[in-house]
């Protein structure tokens, strides 16, 4: 369990005992937990939205949204806008999209597409039911981590997630199979979105391992917000 008080910690704002990040065992084992802990994050934006489902249509969606960010601290979000960036910023060159990942500023692109994102998180809620893309949306987006850790190189010496990288690929192997069998018992929301979650999570690890030879810590954050971003409009046209 105390793996499961890391992911929440590391994910959320929601406060745990600072001592269980000393444990190095623990954080190793957070990664399976993260699909959890986006489905907890679900079930409370989810109780937010039908708390406020009479309020006006954009009004609730704005509401949902920036409980989302505050919930989650924003952390994928710079994530994205470093990704955004660098990819851009790097001009195709390995050495130099890492630096400029490493850099704390925000420039032109990490802004256009941290704003583009929100947009359509935004227009996503504003236009379909509630329940399908806000529990969808923030289980499959941290199910992308826990892929990512499986299926992708992890590049940045030292970084947050080197720990991550030697998690149990039997356990995260079968928390995907168990999040995606529940996304098909969703319906057709549920499998529209997983289907959409798959094929964003391949363009995605071409492009890093084509730009980076793997993935890191601010590309995971990327992964998780555009995942979540595609989910939400998936469940709102399905």
């Amino acid at each position: 369990m105390r793996g499961l008080l890391v992911a929440i910690g590391f994910l959320t704002r929601i406060p745990v005992p600072a001592a269980v990040f000393d444990d190095a065992g623990a954080r190793m084992r957070s990664l399976p937990w993260y699909p959890l802990v986006g489905w907890m994050l679900g079930g409370l934006l989810y109780l937010l939205a039908w708390a406020i489902h009479g309020w006006p249509p954009l009004l609730s969606a704005a509401l949902t949204l920036a409980a989302w960010v505050a919930l989650t601290g924003a952390l994928h979000l710079d994530g994205l806008a470093d990704s955004a960036d660098a990819w851009v910023g790097g001009i195709g060159d390995r050495v130099r999209t890492l630096a400029i990942m490493k850099d704390p500023n925000c420039g032109p692109m990490g802004v256009t597409a941290v704003v583009l994102t929100l947009l359509l998180k935004f227009a996503a809620l504003a236009s379909a039911p509630a329940w399908p893309g806000v529990w969808l949306a923030p289980l499959l987006g941290r199910a992308a981590l826990v892929a990512a850790f499986l299926f992708v190189p992890y590049v940045r010496a030292g970084g947050m997630g080197e720990g991550l990288a030697a998690s149990s690929r039997a356990v995260n192997t079968a928390v995907l199979a168990t999040v995606a069998v529940g996304c098909l018992f969703a319906g057709l929301r549920g499998a529209a979105s997983l289907m959409v979650a798959m094929a964003l999570f391949v363009a995605w690890r071409r492009a890093c391992l084509q730009r980076l030879g793997g993935m890191t810590g601010d590309t995971c954050g990327a992964l998780a917000e555009l995942t979540e971003a595609a989910v939400l409009i998936a469940a709102a046209t399905a």
